[in-house]
């Protein structure tokens, strides 16, 4: 059988059986067929072209990461760099021309801050990743328009920069009476340029405010490296609200100013003073008052007497608060009918004044045009900037903390010179004062001539301290230092807008406004401190029950003069409807009503020196929420700025309560 035969054929056994067939092996084609053995090449093969696109992937990952913020970071520090100068420009340099130079040069940074951000934009779907690259998008938006707003403003102001304390203007100042002079009527005059183009800035400052809400604190960290940051945020974002709300209320107030100033006849104030370290509910003890006219921007303070000597010529009617009698005890022994110096006992200002200057009247408080109510805190404000300055026949008064009190100087001098210890005795026929110690009657011998320093030294300032002077009059204004009550209706509706005049408010969610009132303490509220903490639980109908805790501390000794044993009045105003569902710590609990619009919780407790008081309120509010928890907390005229911590399930805010502030929260 050759080879071909062999090639071509089987070899065919024959079997009883059958016939079976064997396939011939071909001797040239003996390669086995792929099998285990093979396996592990191919394997090793197939992972090294996965490993090759796995790191490929990583490359391009960090490339389109690491570039775009390579860029981002690049401009981010050209940004930092045109920040500083402005700020230099305004502080430092205080030159309108290069501040105007410098904002511009800031809102070119945002904007190529903006284009390189785009890059990153592929990052915006990937959760957790995607939250931060939205609130950086909202935060440069909020900072474009922000600049161009503040362009607006320079704009206005930049014929009378010199005037308000900055050069590059048309206008320059000669003399420093001149310069007064010249800086009233820039009020007046900026005043008018500026209030048409409110309109073009508030549209502005309301585009920052939008973008900067949808930047949530909740997603950055309490703390890192040491360092505050979601509070920071939480700042940030308060501070822009704080900036549109005032902005949007500032127009009625700026139409309305050409009023307030005298511009169009002479305007005549009653100054009432409270002195807020014997607090009371619009801010303070009623302690003196003077007259002021104002005529085309000038001020001219006037004569000023004690509250004492008025209340000694009115024949009281009214009856007074039960919580008075019970606690002040004094003249309301003989008589329960309420004097003059107390009726600032309603928390809205307004409610107070209405009642204050029927009465008033009475004893030849006439034709004023308004009522203007302030307190220590302004003088320190105002004296902080100015440094300390002299008043003729009571010597110098200053802001340097002195040991006698632990307290700024004026202030000790303020209240050695009106409340220096001894009794205050009355008659008991008559109700008249007997014996008191030197002073007590004759505070109007200091109101009037130290108004009248403060005045003259502030409008002589030189231009380098009116930017620190406006800060102070402004916190002044916004932290409830100063309230006005006008006659004029259009007038009065300006100062509420503006939110200086003392209301109470309506508002639509949650409300909270603790009113405090010193009644027979002396002085104790230079030394009380005053935290608050709600704890609010959201129930899944929408039901909310709340529990407040107020803590009073007074960490000062006794003296005998100034601190002493402090007898306090609470009132607590929640929206109208709440249920009370439990109390804790009063002495003397009040009733529950209703007043100006809200459910009233009351009652009274003692505060002894380096004593500290809890009160815990629990009650119910009579509405439901769904998605939002919205609450406005209302600060006490006076009251400095206390520590509110506000807790719904894993989120909270903690903030010093420095003016009226809305929170919102998501449920």
């Amino acid at each position: 059988m050759d080879n071909d035969f062999r090639e071509r054929c089987c070899i065919i056994y024959t079997m009883e059986e059958g016939e079976i067939k064997i396939p011939q092996i071909n001797p040239d084609n003996g390669t086995p067929k792929p099998g285990f053995l093979a396996r592990p090449k191919a394997f090793l093969k197939r992972r090294k072209k996965l490993i090759i696109g796995f790191f490929a992937i990583v490359i391009i990952f960090l490339l389109i990461l690491i570039v775009p913020t390579i860029l981002v970071y690049r401009d981010a520090r050209g940004l930092l760099t045109s920040v500083s100068n402005l700020e230099k420009a305004v502080k430092e340099e205080q030159n309108i021309v290069r501040v105007k130079e410098e904002i511009q040069n800031v809102r070119q940074g945002l904007l190529r801050v903006k284009r390189s951000y785009k890059f990153l934009v592929w990052t915006k779907p990937i959760p957790l990743l995607g939250g931060y690259y939205r609130d950086g998008e909202a935060a440069l938006n909020a900072g474009v328009s922000g600049m161009e707003a503040a362009d607006v403003i320079m704009t206005a102001v930049e014929p009378y920069a010199d005037i308000i304390g900055f050069t590059g203007s048309s206008v320059t100042a000669k003399s420093g009476e001149e310069s007064a002079n010249d800086r009233i009527e820039f009020i007046v005059e900026s005043i008018k340029d500026i209030i048409p183009k409110l309109d073009e800035i508030y549209q502005k400052v309301k585009v920052v405010q939008t973008e900067i809400n949808k930047i949530s604190p909740s997603r950055y960290p309490v703390r890192f490296a040491g360092r505050e940051v979601r509070s920071k945020v939480v700042s940030g974002i308060s501070l822009v609200d704080e900036a549109a709300e005032a902005v949007a209320n500032s127009k009625p107030l700026l139409e309305m100013a050409p009023y307030f100033l005298g511009i169009d006849g002479e305007r005549t104030y009653l100054l009432i003073f409270q002195n807020d370290k014997e607090l009371r509910p619009t801010g303070g003890f009623i302690t003196a008052y003077a007259f002021m006219t104002v005529n085309k921007g000038k001020v001219q303070p006037g004569a000023s007497n004690d509250i004492y000597n008025l209340d000694l010529k009115y024949k009281p009617t009214i009856p007074a608060p039960q919580p008075i009698i019970d606690y002040i005890k004094g003249p309301y022994i003989l008589s329960k009918n309420l004097r003059l110096r107390d009726m600032n006992w309603s928390g809205d200002f307004k409610e107070s004044m209405d009642l204050f200057i029927t009465e008033a009247k009475k004893v030849g408080i006439n034709d004023v045009d308004g009522v203007v109510a302030v307190d220590t805190q302004v003088v320190v404000n105002i004296l902080g900037v100015l440094g300390q300055i002299g008043v003729p026949g009571f010597g110098n008064f200053s802001t340097e903390i002195v040991v006698e009190c632990n307290c700024p100087q004026v202030i000790h001098e303020l209240e050695s010179f009106a409340d220096n210890e001894g009794a205050v005795i009355w008659d008991p026929l008559t109700g008249k004062i007997l014996q008191a110690p030197r002073g007590y009657g004759n505070r109007k011998e200091i109101v009037g001539p130290l108004m009248n320093s403060i005045l003259s030294n502030a409008l002589g300032q030189p231009k380098e301290k009116l930017p620190d002077l406006f800060q102070a009059g402004w916190r002044s204004l916004t932290e409830k230092h100063v309230l006005f009550y006008m006659f004029d209706k259009k007038a009065q509706e300006a100062v509420e807008a503006f939110n200086i005049a003392g209301r109470v408010k309506n508002f639509e969610g949650d409300y909270l406004y603790i009113n405090d009132a010193n009644l027979g303490g002396r002085k104790s509220n230079l030394y009380v401190t005053q935290e608050v903490n709600q704890e609010i639980k959201v129930a899944k109908d929408g039901s909310v029950e709340k529990t407040l805790v107020i803590t009073y501390n007074n960490p000062q000794a006794q003296d005998g003069w100034l601190n002493s044993v402090l007898p306090n009045w609470t009132r607590i105003y929640v929206p109208k409807g709440s249920q009370l569902l439990e109390v804790d710590g009063f002495e003397d609990k009040g009733e529950v009503y209703e007043e100006l619009g809200k459910t009233v919780f009351s009652g009274g407790f003692r505060l002894r020196p380096q004593g500290l008081k809890k009160i815990t309120v629990k009650y119910k509010l009579p509405f439901k929420v769904k998605n939002n928890y919205d609450l406005l907390v209302q600060k006490q005229p006076g009251l400095d700025s206390p520590l509110y911590t506000i807790e719904l399930g894993k989120q909270s805010e903690e903030v010093f309560l420095k003016t009226d502030k809305e929170f919102h929260f998501r449920i």
